[in-house]
């Protein structure tokens, strides 16, 4: 499917305060859908930021092409009902929900039901739980309803998921919710590019950074003269250098591709939702972006956070939270004054998405600025190694907390491929602690790690879960981290492992490769779970990018670095340079994939199958 109009269609290019914040009347472009005008076609929604809200047992979707316009040009977005974000679908737990999916595109497509537990052949995912949805066939999915909570999703098939074909699920408990709000909405946040997704693909494998537009500048160097001195400043990019790597590189892509959409609604639309003071109000936040990370704050109210990847859990109030591709957060908010801005802004910084929640329409509230662009840290890129040696600066900030070391010191490390962190020279380190489950902390590097599929490995990564993440330490800000979050009931299964999987998540920038151990999908062989165990699964981030990790089928029981249960995810995102570990019970027979939530990433390789035997 071409998703570019010919280039003679296109709108002369805009100034970027007009492409980053998008059209106002940004969207699928009103009356002008096929499906819409298509001879007994259900109802649909044709209009961005009110996604229609289907309700029952039954449902009927059918994937499409609707021209859109976010910014300017004119494109043409793959959608579900004509709508864009598709619409939302509220089940009840307990039931068995019928869903029959109509495929109107050129090529084939499917539905993948985000975090929701059933049997592996309604999973949705193309070569591992069915073939595929062919052209002109319709694909009945068929299941009982088993769970509650906000959920979502989304195609996997090809770059669908970054053109259009994404949606929310609600499910309510059979029983009373637990969760008291006088009103909620769903905040999907997503993100739109003009360009066809492959080409974007194909301009990072020729060029890793091709989007990165926060590269350190001569500014920045004159900066760290004055503060660290001319030595410390020069040592420092000679290290940046020498590992071909950008302390800035936290996205692949940027607002100079990207526009950020709340809702299917631009920053210059304005999603709004409204409320009268007083009210408590349930925001339903979900991720369902491609490829952005997205730092979530509404300025004058805190967020009591009261759900998790659509699982209660123990109320927790912050100012701000990140969330990556795949998550989902409920929060509780209690607005007093007129008007309050949802404010998403990206991680690299380029960014954001906002609405605004208000009293009445047509009112909105200050848009905070951006914050500033802050450098990967030493722990960032070789973990509690990293950290230890960060400790021996002068400065707090991303940036200066590299200011104070002697970076000529580091010089016998090869920083092309990170190699020298496995040299003799660390022998003296431990390697062979354990953790409080019986788990060893030492790193085992597979043999397909030390290839060209690989730009760096971490030999000491950190275990801590209490950091919010580069860019938002030190804030001034209360920011969620996955240490704050306790799952209601505790787990699910109080059985210990059985055995350990461990895994590291690889990637080289310069190559644009991401995968398992050195191994991208389709040269990586199934891993195996037996049905019924419980299963440590260790995965090690050697990367210096966030990967939120999603496994299907399967509960993610997090464990706290002492080994105690933390909380029940279906997508985890691991830091750079940070070890996770979680249990799994593998009650779910079958075929599943396990993948980075960032699509380029997965298809770049970071993607395996499980076979549950």
């Amino acid at each position: 499917m071409k998703h570019l109009l010919p280039h003679s269609l296109a709108l002369p290019i805009l100034p970027r305060r007009r492409f980053v914040q998008g059209l106002a009347a940004g969207g699928v472009l009103l009356g002008l859908s096929p499906f819409a005008r298509a001879a007994g076609a259900p109802s649909v929604n044709t209009s961005t930021g009110s996604a229609a809200v289907l309700t029952g047992t039954e449902f009927n979707l059918e994937i499409g092409e609707s021209p859109v316009n976010f910014t300017g040009s004119p494109r043409i977005a793959t959608t579900v009902n004509g709508s864009l974000p598709a619409p939302t679908l509220r089940w009840r737990e307990g039931d068995t929900v019928t869903i029959r999916v109509k495929n109107r595109l050129k090529e084939a497509t499917s539905i993948h039901w985000h975090g929701i537990i059933l049997p592996f052949q309604m999973d949705g995912v193309p070569g591992i739980s069915f073939t595929g949805i062919a052209p002109g066939e319709t694909f009945t999915y068929r299941f009982k309803v088993e769970q509650s909570g906000t959920y979502w999703y989304h195609s996997h098939s090809g770059m669908q998921e970054a053109t259009g074909v994404y949606g929310a699920i609600i499910i309510d408990p059979a029983q009373t919710d637990s969760i008291r709000a006088d009103r909620e909405y769903v905040v999907q946040l997503s993100d739109w590019t003009d360009e066809d997704p492959m080409r974007v693909l194909a301009k990072l494998k020729m060029q890793g950074d091709y989007y990165n537009y926060n590269q350190p500048t001569a500014i920045d160097f004159f900066q760290d003269v004055s503060r660290d001195g001319l030595k410390a400043a020069i040592d420092k990019r000679k290290m940046w250098n020498e590992m071909r790597m950008s302390p800035t590189d936290l996205a692949d892509l940027s607002a100079n591709v990207l526009t950020y959409l709340m809702n299917g609604t631009t920053p210059a639309g304005n999603w709004t939702g409204l409320f009268r003071p007083g009210e408590r109000v349930r925001l339903r936040f979900i991720n369902g972006a491609a490829n952005t990370f997205y730092d979530v704050r509404i300025p004058g109210l805190k967020l009591t956070v009261v759900q998790a990847d659509g699982v209660n859990v123990e109320p927790v109030t912050v100012d701000e939270f990140r969330f990556g591709p795949g998550e989902t957060y409920d929060v509780l908010v209690q607005p007093k004054d007129d008007t309050y801005t949802v404010f998403a802004q990206a991680m690299d910084r380029t960014g954001y998405a906002r609405g605004t929640l208000a009293t009445r329409a047509g009112l909105d509230a200050p848009v905070p600025a951006l914050d500033p662009v802050e450098w990967l840290t030493m722990a960032d890129m070789m973990g509690s190694m990293g950290a230890g040696m960060a400790g021996m600066s002068h400065g707090g900030s991303g940036q200066s907390s590299m200011g104070g070391m002697d970076h000529g010191a580091m010089a016998g490390m090869n920083h092309g491929s990170m190699q020298g962190m496995n040299h003799a020279g660390m022998a003296g380190m431990d390697h062979g602690a354990m953790t409080a489950t019986g788990a060893s902390t030492q790193v085992r590097h597979a043999r397909t790690e030390y290839g060209p599929s690989i730009d760096m490995r971490v030999d000491m990564p950190r275990t801590n879960l209490d950091d919010p993440g580069i860019g938002l330490r030190n804030n001034g800000r209360r920011v969620l981290t996955l240490s704050d979050l306790h799952t209601v009931g505790g787990a699910m299964d109080p059985r210990g492992a059985e055995r350990e999987i461990e895994l590291h998540l690889t990637g080289n920038m310069e190559r644009y490769t991401w995968s398992f151990d050195g191994v991208e999908f389709g040269k990586s062989t199934p891993v195996h779970f037996r049905y019924g165990e419980r299963v440590r699964v260790i995965l090690h981030n050697d990367t210096m990018m966030t990967h939120p990790m999603h496994l299907h089928g399967m509960w993610s029981e997090l464990e706290a670095p002492d080994g105690s249960f933390q909380a029940r995810r279906h997508t985890i995102p691991v830091q750079p340079a940070q070890r996770i570990s979680f249990l799994v019970t593998a009650d779910a027979l079958g075929r599943w994939a396990w993948h980075c939530h960032l699509m380029l990433h997965m298809d770049a390789g970071m993607f395996r199958e499980v076979v549950v035997a």
